[in-house]
C-alpha cells in the first residue's frame, strides 16, 4: 500500500481495520485447535493494545525511517537464533512449561504494539521470536497466542487512528478485500500449526523471520543494496532455510520412530 503512494497512517489504519475481523477469526480457529494460552494472551495483549493506541495516535508526526532498520536488525538476530536453536536442538525442553512472567510479556507487548501500529505491522514479527527464544512455550501455542492477542491490538490501533485522522484516506473496499482473504487463510493456518511438529515449525518460523528482515535491511537507507547484491543474498537464505527444514524433518521422523520403539518395548515388558 505504501508502494502505490498511500499515506502511511491511512495504510496502517486500513490494515488494522481489516485485522479486527481476521484476528478474530484467527483467534477462534487457534482456540478450536488448542493453540492458545490465555494467560499469555492477557499478559501481552493488554499492554500491546496500549502501545498500539499510542503508536496510532502519533504516527502522523513520527518518522519510522530510522527505527525500522534498527528493529529489523534486532528481529534478524532473533530469527537466526530461533532458526539455529530449533533446527539444531529441536524444541527446548529445559524451560518448556515454565510460566511466562508479566515483567517479560508486558514490555514486549507495549513495544510490539507500538511498532505494529506505527509500521503497519510488527506484532507477530516482534512478539513471536521473543517468546520462541525463551523456550517456555511450544511454537504452535506461541503463534496461536500472539495471533489471538492481536485482536486487542487491532481494535486499539483502529481506535487510535480514528482519533488521529478519522477515516481520511481509508479505502473501505480495500479493508473488505483484506478481510476476505484473511478469513479464508486464518482457519487453514491454525490447522497447520496444530499438526506441524514443533521442531519443524520452529525452523520454518525462524527462516521466515530471517528472510523478511534481511529484505527490509537490504532495502533500507542504511544499505540500499542493488539487485546484484540482493538476489544472491536471498538465494543463499532460501537454500539455507530449505536445508534447515529438511534436517528438522529428518530429525523429527527419526525421533518419532525411536519413541514408537520405546513405547512398543514398554508394552511388551508390561505384558510379560
Amino acid at each position: 500500500m505504501l508502494a502505490i503512494g498511500t499515506n502511511p497512517a491511512a495504510a496502517s489504519a486500513t490494515v488494522h481495520l481489516a485485522e479486527i475481523g481476521t484476528t478474530l477469526a484467527s483467534g477462534f480457529s487457534h482456540w478450536r485447535f488448542g493453540n492458545v494460552d490465555w494467560k499469555v494472551v492477557a499478559k501481552i495483549g493488554i499492554p500491546g493494545a496500549a502501545g498500539a493506541f499510542a503508536g496510532a495516535t502519533f504516527l502522523s508526526s513520527l518518522s519510522t525511517d530510522v527505527a525500522a532498520p534498527i528493529m529489523s536488525l534486532v528481529l534478524l538476530v532473533q530469527g537466526l537464533y530461533v532458526l539455529v536453536r530449533f533446527t539444531t536442538f529441536g524444541l527446548p525442553r529445559t524451560n518448556l512449561g515454565k510460566p511466562l512472567r508479566t515483567r517479560f510479556l508486558a514490555p514486549l507487548g507495549l513495544v510490539a504494539g507500538f511498532v505494529d501500529s506505527t509500521g503497519g505491522g510488527g506484532w507477530g514479527p516482534v512478539g513471536t521470536p521473543a517468546i520462541l527464544a525463551s523456550g517456555r512455550l511450544e511454537p504452535r501455542k506461541t503463534i496461536g497466542s500472539i495471533d489471538t492477542s492481536e485482536f486487542l491490538v487491532a481494535v486499539a490501533a483502529s481506535a487510535g487512528f480514528f482519533v488521529g485522522i478519522g477515516n481520511e484516506g481509508v479505502n473501505f473496499s480495500w479493508v473488505l478485500a483484506l478481510l476476505a482473504g484473511g478469513l479464508i487463510a486464518a482457519p487453514v493456518a491454525a490447522w497447520l500449526e496444530r499438526h506441524i511438529p514443533p521442531r519443524v515449525l520452529g525452523s520454518a518460523v525462524g527462516g521466515l523471520i530471517v528472510l523478511t528482515n534481511t529484505r527490509t535491511l537490504l532495502r533500507s537507507d542504511w544499505i540500499d543494496a542493488s539487485d546484484a547484491v540482493k538476489w544472491p543474498v536471498y538465494a543463499v537464505i532460501w537454500v539455507a532455510w530449505a536445508a534447515a527444514l529438511a534436517y528438522s524433518i529428518r530429525q523429527h521422523l527419526a525421533t518419532r520412530d525411536l519413541d514408537r520403539v520405546d513405547v512398543a518395548a514398554k508394552g511388551e515388558a508390561t505384558s510379560a
